[in-house]
């Protein structure tokens, strides 16, 4: 399989060529952004997808600046939503407002775009909102497109949406279910910069103006690199594996360990199988490789599964997380 994609000379060049293009945003990204390369690696790879991602991290870790001068690199329309208690759904997707016709005295409903109309909108702390508003965004997400007063509204593509959590200060919030939170693609952990790292944030942003970032690529080709990923293959023992990987993390199963059994209460569904075959093709491709392998899997699988693993009590009690079980399942698992 691998001889075969080799000769698709179209394929390999614009691999060579995305590979390239990922050392320039790194390049762009390292003038405002210090560290954090692991978060910039997962949301590339999650636009490379055409999936959505889940922040959390506690508040003044760049996120915000991250996603904004990422949208700028790739010359996209950029948007915030600040979700508060009394965000309405259609402050978000817009509304219709009654304005005066070219005729006199004729009035007409003309539509009103939303925030949720960009490229790249940043939900931030979307749990602060009551759920009919998060299920709005929600909708969007998953179709592309929003409903207002029966008529629909495509959004334009590419679209993505990196929403925000604040692990600090959960009271009154509104925690996505599990059935809403299954719909990121990549759940991302932003933590605390490196000692060196924060150093270099205090000689560098408080004097001084601010690094002007140089476009590297447009929508169109983000596009055309999507569509490429969609054509990268994958083995068939890395689908087995991934089918494998998905289906140990269902307690009662006959797939699943037995000492996975007292400390998951839910596992992931098939959507976790897709967003892993995706990831591991995305992440194959930006690290200039033609064909999938297990690493590429590996790479993803603490991103997609983190937030699709409910843990119980007594695996909250033991002080063990999602990733470190999802870390043994990988290491169990036989290709």
């Amino acid at each position: 399989m691998a001889d075969a994609y080799n000769s698709n000379d179209s394929d390999v060049a614009a691999i060579k060529e995305l590979n390239e293009t990922y050392s320039k945003i790194r390049t762009e990204m390292a003038k405002v952004i210090h560290g954090q390369g692991d978060v910039i690696e997962k949301m590339l790879l999650c636009i490379l997808s055409g999936g959505h991602a889940l922040l959390m991290g506690v508040p003044g870790l760049a996120k915000t600046l991250m996603i904004h001068s990422l949208a700028e690199l790739m010359s996209l329309d950029f948007s915030r939503i600040q979700f508060t208690p009394d965000l309405m759904p259609s402050d978000i997707t817009g509304t219709e407002i009654l304005q005066e016709s070219e005729q006199p005295g004729k009035r007409m409903f003309e539509f009103v775009k939303g925030p949720v109309f960009a490229n790249i909108v940043l939900a931030d702390e979307i749990n602060r909102t009551p759920p009919k508003t998060q299920a709005a965004l929600l909708q969007a997400m998953q179709e592309h497109e929003v409903t207002v007063v029966g008529r629909s509204f495509k959004l334009d593509e590419p679209f993505f949406v990196l929403a925000t959590q604040n692990p600090i200060e959960q009271e009154g919030t509104y925690p996505l279910p599990e059935a809403q939170l299954d719909r990121f693609m990549f759940f991302i952990k932003v933590v605390y910069p490196s000692a060196e790292e924060e150093l270099a944030i205090a000689r560098t942003t408080t004097g001084g103006s601010k690094p002007k970032l140089e476009k590297v690529i447009d929508g169109k080709k983000i596009i055309e690199y999507q569509q490429l990923v969609r054509r990268v293959p994958v083995p068939d023992h890395i689908y087995e594996f991934v089918v494998k990987l998905v289906r140990s993390t269902r307690p009662g199963t006959d797939e699943a360990p037995e000492w996975l059994s007292k400390l998951v209460t839910w596992g992931a569904g098939p959507r976790a199988v897709q967003y892993l075959i995706l990831g591991a093709k995305a992440h194959a491709v930006l690290n200039g490789n033609y064909l999938v392998g297990a690493e590429d899997v590996e790479a993803v699988a603490p991103s997609v599964l983190t937030h699709r693993i409910l843990l119980s009590f007594h695996a909250e009690t033991e002080g063990l997380d999602s990733e470190a079980i999802i870390k043994r399942l990988t290491s169990e698992i036989k290709i």
